[in-house]
């Protein structure tokens, strides 16, 4: 799983926040029991004990993070919002400065409106958050054998093809910039 987080932060910075909070949310349904956790989600994994003790101390790394900030029962954990806030970032000078990251975005900009509307004045998060909230929304609308609406389905279409984009700009500006 940490592998696969890795994997998928260098390829996709979108899926790897996606992925994030399915972990976060999977130690929540689990209420934190690392027991729990072990036994009914780690111990099916069709990976060595290695491998499974890999998974088992990577979890338990978020979780004593989790505690630490505050958010076993909600939000998320924050290198995980401050990589949104940094594609948030990136996001507002690309509107600027790339026209076709600008014609995606507006695609996606009612379904963005929208979801600031149905938030009924709970703050959803800058645009990129709504737009990761979306597809997540999505995917586990899906796993748990959800009907979805079609403007649903078009809105996470929209608001995953900004978050194609920037990412794709995001691996941009990580493997030119010097270090």
């Amino acid at each position: 799983m940490k592998s696969v987080a890795d994997r998928k932060k260098s390829q996709n910075i979108g899926e790897y926040l996606i992925y994030m909070y399915q972990m976060e949310d999977l130690i929540r349904s689990y209420r934190g029991n690392m027991d729990e956790i072990r036994q009914y989600v780690v111990s099916h994994y069709p990976v060595s004990d290695d491998e499974k003790s890999e998974i088992t101390a990577w979890l338990e790394s978020i979780l004593e993070k989790m505690k630490n900030q505050e958010i076993l029962e909600k939000g998320h954990l924050k290198e995980l919002n401050d990589l949104v806030e940094n594609l948030a970032n990136l996001h507002w000078k690309l509107l600027k400065i790339d026209r076709a990251y600008f014609d995606t975005y507006n695609k996606a900009k009612p379904f963005i409106l929208d979801a600031i509307m149905e938030a009924n004045g709970v703050d959803p998060g800058n645009e990129i958050q709504i737009c990761l909230n979306g597809v997540y929304g999505l995917l586990l609308n899906r796993l748990l054998g959800g009907k979805v609406e079609d403007r649903r389905l078009k809105a996470a279409e929209a608001f995953g093809e900004v978050l194609s984009l920037l990412n794709f700009n995001y691996q941009q500006r990580i493997f030119m910039s010097p270090n």
